[in-house]
């Protein structure tokens, strides 16, 4: 009942152009607080030093630190026993970390029912042990338990509560993860998703909230909110914001239940990500690995059309990244002294598609933003889409205005880190209509690229390690293997820098194989390139006639570990290719050194050159509407339109190889280029930035390497329609992760034995809409079937879309006879999912938009 008058509040209140709180303070005095706030998205890897040892420094150091853990938003005591090992492992002391016995429930993996520590919440003595406390620590879980455990019948504040406030405004910690996030600001939103808070708060008409125990009939979920404990009080909190892509609710929250908006920011924070509060300083500095998202609704206005649906235009977004800092009073943002500015110096040139799905590049908030927009010159506005599966639902314009920017810098070795800040976003009621498209007009051409294929591959001792990108310098996992593949701190390492315009990430491997243990002595750059090289007083386009030198043929025998740099791949070849084609001589050396027992490796466009057609230009829409080009167009047709492809050097002979597949969501491409030109009786990989995949040649077997996965593309069983370009029906997806291989001939997965299966056992059971783009939970392909699908009893099939004004392709993926889910933790208690064999049936579509 509590839950459905807050929702008609919302709906009211918001309908009534606001002008009184919704809900009351936490704490109307708070005073002088001394202590600061760690406030984390959720999905914190045991890894991630950086907010550990930030948390353990503002507890008074590891020798000094006194942490209590409270429990309560769990249903087991897993987590908080999880977050004690942690806390050890980075130097506190055991003894002086201790989980608080607040609960209002029982948990499931104990003996003892704490429920009844519900009644001890007033105990004097639980009250002495948090004031000798020096931080304390929210578990993820339901946020409502927590207010629950600490709050009174009547609402008032425990003695518990009382003392951790004490605590505070002496100088201690507070610190959480996901609910343990969400209890901090004064208004804590408890429920609902990005659609459904739209949806149910913008929309003239009777209000139909509905309670959790009813979220599983519905594709969305309305908004909800409670009263926090507000040890945050200037402004709201959202946690798993990208993941879950809470922008949508965060936004609404903020505009109806945010009495003085126009004196705060609104914020999200990322998965594995935390703001640290300094309430001394009032700033937030952010902590970790990805984000957090800042809302500025001061001018934020409701905007109703003829149909009595509203929407929101106005709103400002920011989205700050780690090193950043936010002075919350003064609403200004501080970024590190080696961040550049984009504004006037934008490095992207390429039309950027509308984001629409799971084919999208860029497909996430923060990525989409940077490089879809901001760091784009010829981009001034992208559009994104929510809507559920009747097609009703919101156009979400992003705009530069005067104040928009951004900030770049390197981080992690060579990843691509952007701060952006105030971007202009306007939420549009439409509703959308796809009937299938019976008369294309668009102009597909079939590939008149042909590949011979390589030398034979029995003969072959050495192996492969193939980085989809975006490698970083602290992933251990694949610098080790690499090395170890190498023969160890004694290897022998060539470097072919020819596919950069500079030195920097050639230079920048050699310090990381440095920096793992390989001597420098036995580290070269080679001279390979065909082209000049920025910021050195050589003219190295004159190495061009290196590629035929017997000396440096001579010395890449000697090697025993090659790498080949990212940048572009045509460039790879055209520096080990004769003009006729045939291949050089220093090209017939490496062959020579990989049969014999090497390893040849490569990140990026060091990864596309490895099979024998190359993959160096498109995207997923534009391979599936348009086809294959002839002409090649750097910047541009990397990033979109036609496939494009090469021959490539053909180390690896058993399917064809993408990269950078997560992140420029390329399964549209490669299922275009594997069934136009590949052997259907083989896979096709896809690679995700940070991750490798390791070919043993011997045993015929692949293994994931890294942070990410590999998309495997099964074309056995496809069933196409000739008269009809790219409707498919029958592609076999399946996704694995680090632990996972697969034998090459047989095409047998292999899953790491640590995962247990979904089937039969889903833990989720929910109804869910299509994924239609950046405010969609779960944007990344292999999240999307994990959560949605294979891990839903109630899902049978799912729907996304590619699409481009008029004309597009719509996706449905279905589980098959032989579909499987793979489940595990991993660093720590992240979800690791492992996909077997979701059947995609793609369907182009006429889309009318209104």
């Amino acid at each position: 009942m509590k839950k459905k008058l807050v929702s008609c509040l919302i709906s009211f209140t918001l309908l009534s152009s606001l002008s009184t709180p919704l809900l009351a303070k936490a704490q109307e005095n708070t005073g002088d607080i001394k202590g600061s706030l760690v406030i984390a998205g959720g999905g914190i890897g045991t890894s991630n030093h950086e907010i550990y040892e930030k948390f353990l420094s503002l507890a008074g150091g590891k020798e000094k630190a006194k942490v209590g853990i409270i429990p309560a938003a769990s249903t087991t005591l897993q987590s908080s026993e999880k977050f004690k090992e942690d806390l050890v492992k980075y130097g506190a002391n055991s003894d002086s970390i201790k989980i608080l016995p607040v609960s209002n429930h029982d948990f499931s993996d104990t003996q003892k029912d704490e429920s009844t520590w519900k009644n001890q919440v007033n105990d004097k003595k639980l009250s002495r042990t948090i004031k000798g406390l020096t931080a304390v620590w929210f578990v993820g879980g339901d946020q409502t338990k927590i207010v629950d455990s600490l709050r009174q019948n009547n609402g008032s504040d425990s003695e518990a509560l009382k003392a951790i406030w004490d605590i505070y405004r002496k100088g201690a910690v507070i610190g959480g993860t996901s609910a343990g996030a969400a209890i901090m600001s004064d208004v804590m939103i408890t429920g609902g998703d990005s659609l459904g808070a739209l949806k149910d708060s913008l929309e003239n008409k009777e209000n139909k909230h509905v309670s959790k125990n009813q979220r599983s009939q519905k594709e969305y979920e309305p908004l909800s909110i409670q009263k926090g404990l507000g040890f945050f009080q200037h402004g709201i909190i959202d946690q798993h914001m990208d993941e879950r892509a809470r922008l949508g609710r965060l936004a609404v929250a903020a505009y109806t239940s945010e009495r003085d908006k126009e004196k705060n920011f609104a914020y999200g924070v990322d998965e594995d990500t935390a703001m640290v509060v300094n309430n001394k300083d009032q700033k937030i500095e952010v902590v970790g690995r990805s984000g957090v998202a800042v809302l500025d609704m001061s001018k934020a206005e409701l905007v109703s059309n003829q149909k009595a649906r509203s929407g929101l235009e106005n709103i400002k977004v920011s989205y700050l990244s780690p090193g950043d800092k936010i002075n919350y009073h003064l609403k200004s943002f501080e970024f590190p002294k080696e961040r550049v500015e984009t504004k006037g110096f934008e490095y992207y040139s390429f039309n950027a598609l509308p984001a629409t799905g799971v084919f999208t590049p860029y497909g996430r908030l923060k990525a989409y933003l940077s490089y879809s927009l901001v760091d784009n010159e010829s981009m001034k506005s992208a559009k994104s889409y929510v809507y559920d599966s009747k097609g009703s639902g919101y156009e979400i314009a992003f705009q530069k205005d005067n104040d928009t920017n951004g900030y770049w810098r390197y981080t992690d070795g060579q990843k691509d880190d952007y701060s952006i800040v105030n971007v202009k976003m306007d939420i549009t009621p439409k509703t959308f209509k796809f009937q299938p498209d019976r008369k294309t007009s668009l102009t597909y051409k079939k590939p008149t690229f042909s590949s011979s294929e390589s030398p034979a591959y029995d003969s072959i001792k050495g192996n492969l390690l193939i980085a989809g990108g975006a490698l970083g310098s602290s992933n251990s996992s694949v610098y080790n293997k690499f090395i170890n593949l190498a023969g160890g701190k004694q290897a022998k390492i060539g470097i072919v820098p020819a596919a950069s315009t500079k030195f920097d990430s050639s230079n920048q491997f050699k310090s990381d194989l440095i920096k793992y243990g390989v001597k420098a002595e036995n580290i070269e750059i080679l001279p390979i390139s065909n082209h000049d090289f920025k910021g050195t007083s050589e003219n190295e386009s004159t190495w061009k006639t290196n590629m035929n030198s017997d000396k440096l043929a001579q010395k890449v025998k000697g090697l025993t570990g090659i790498w080949f740099v990212g940048g572009d791949q045509t460039l790879i070849t055209g520096s080990l290719r004769n003009e006729n084609g045939s291949d050089s001589k220093v090209l017939q050396a490496i062959w020579h050194t990989y049969k014999n027992g090497a390893v040849l490796g490569g990140t990026s466009a060091g990864a596309a050159i490895m099979s024998n057609t190359m993959l160096a230009g498109g995207d997923s829409y534009g391979a599936l509407s348009y086809g294959f080009t002839n002409t090649y167009d750097d910047m541009n047709q990397q990033e979109g339109g036609p496939a494009y492809l090469e021959k490539g050097l053909g180390f690896f002979q058993y399917g064809l190889v993408d990269q950078h597949f997560d992140n420029k969501a390329r399964l549209g491409r490669l299922i275009a280029t594997a069934y136009e030109k590949g052997n259907k009786n083989q896979l096709s990989y896809g690679i995700d930035e940070d991750t490798a995949m390791v070919v043993n040649n011997k045993e015929k077997q692949i293994e994931v390497v890294g942070r990410g996965g590999i998309t495997l593309v099964d074309l056995a069983k496809v069933q196409a329609n000739d008269k009809f370009p790219s409707d498919y029906k029958n592609i076999l997806i399946s996704c694995i992760t680090p632990g996972d291989k697969v034998n090459l001939t047989t095409k047998e997965i292999v899953i790491n034995p640590a995962k247990t299966s979904t089937r039969k056992n889903e833990y989720y059971s929910e109804k869910v809409g299509p994924n239609t783009g950046l405010f969609s939970p779960h944007g990344v392909l292999r999240k999307f079937l994990a959560y949605d699908l294979v891990d839903n009893a109630q899902s049978k099939e799912i729907k996304s879309y590619a699409f481009n004004q008029n004309k597009g392709f719509e996706l449905t993926f279905r589980k098959s006879a032989e579909s499987n889910g793979y489940w595990a933790y991993t660093d720590g208690q992240k979800d690791d999912y492992s996909i077997v064999k979701v059947a995609l049936d793609i369907k182009p579509i006429d889309v009318d938009i209104r």
